[in-house]
């Protein structure tokens, strides 16, 4: 078996024996490719899929900022996040009681909620800020 590709994106690496299409655009190569057509074949037989559009986005950023606690006991705060105001799946884990801002980087197009906790050297954990949100 083997694959061929018309209308190749010029950011993507294509395998002609098991064909996958792979790669990541720059922020240059941001946009659509239209017309990509996918074909198998044996020898004898031929099957394709397409044409499909390929809409390439960048990643982006959000910028979480919270007041410290007024007691000053954190030594460091968790940044919950996710694609769900009631998901927040992913945690990060900043340290350093005078952090304020941390940036959140490589996030697909979509809208993001965040919430913020703060943790003491004895591992206890504040509850959780309100939720907040942003759209990149």
């Amino acid at each position: 078996m083997t694959f061929s590709i018309a209308g190749q994106p010029a950011w993507a690496t294509f395998n002609s024996t098991t064909g996958q299409l792979s790669g990541a655009p720059t922020s240059s190569e941001v946009g659509t490719t239209a017309n990509v057509t996918i074909t198998a074949s044996d020898g004898g037989n031929t099957a394709s899929i397409g044409p499909f559009d390929i809409t390439e986005g960048s990643a982006g950023s959000a910028t979480v900022s919270w007041s410290p606690p007024s007691e000053d006991t954190a030594v460091g705060y968790y940044i919950y996040y996710g694609t769900s105001a009631d998901a927040l799946t992913q945690i990060i884990s900043v340290t350093g009681s005078d952090t304020t801002t941390y940036v959140v980087g490589n996030l697909a197009p979509g809208t993001y909620y965040f919430s913020v906790s703060g943790f003491t050297s004895q591992g206890i954990v504040s509850p959780p800020s309100e939720v907040a949100s942003t759209t990149i």
